[in-house]
């Protein structure tokens, strides 16, 4: 699978990406008109409608910045190390919605996302060694997940 071209892995990394975060999703959606409609939320709230986009666009650049690495060679220890940093980010990525939509408890939910933080800043960390663009490409990310890390703060500080 190493001799891929760049824009095969690119193509397979961005689709994974995608679909964790559409399978996250799917836990989001009967608690965005019920449970999440119900609680009290800061005045930095964006709307639902942003989501969505903002997300898409998020593992968009995951999944390139993951296959920029990827494509540096697999049989490198600092590769297959990166990468699983990624991995171990993107499950909990996809935990985070589960726990706070689905399972409707944003105190474990805040938990869960300073942890998500952590391994997305040591993912950013390793990238960097490998392929600076890639680690660039994850910058977004940590920037949503901090402002995601605010709200989810301000919502089990509000309610």
């Amino acid at each position: 699978m190493d001799k891929l071209p760049l824009w095969a892995k690119i193509l397979i990394a961005v689709v994974t990406c995608l679909a964790i975060g559409f399978l996250s999703g799917l836990s989001t959606t009967d608690a965005i008109g019920n449970w999440y409609a119900g609680l009290n939320k800061p005045f930095f709230n964006p709307p639902n409608w942003l989501f969505a986009p903002a997300w898409s666009l998020l593992y968009t650049l995951m999944g390139i910045s993951a296959a920029l690495v990827w494509h540096q060679g697999l049989s490198r220890p600092e590769v297959k190390n990166a990468l699983l940093f990624f991995g171990i980010q993107l499950v909990l990525n996809f935990f985070w919605s589960i726990i706070f939509f689905g399972l409707e408890q944003p105190m474990f939910a805040l938990i869960e996302i300073i942890l998500l933080w952590g391994f997305i800043l040591v993912t950013i960390l390793k990238f960097h060694k490998i392929h600076k663009v890639a680690a660039y490409l994850l910058i977004p990310y940590l920037a949503w997940v901090t402002f995601a890390t605010a709200l989810n703060a301000a919502i089990v500080y509000l309610n």
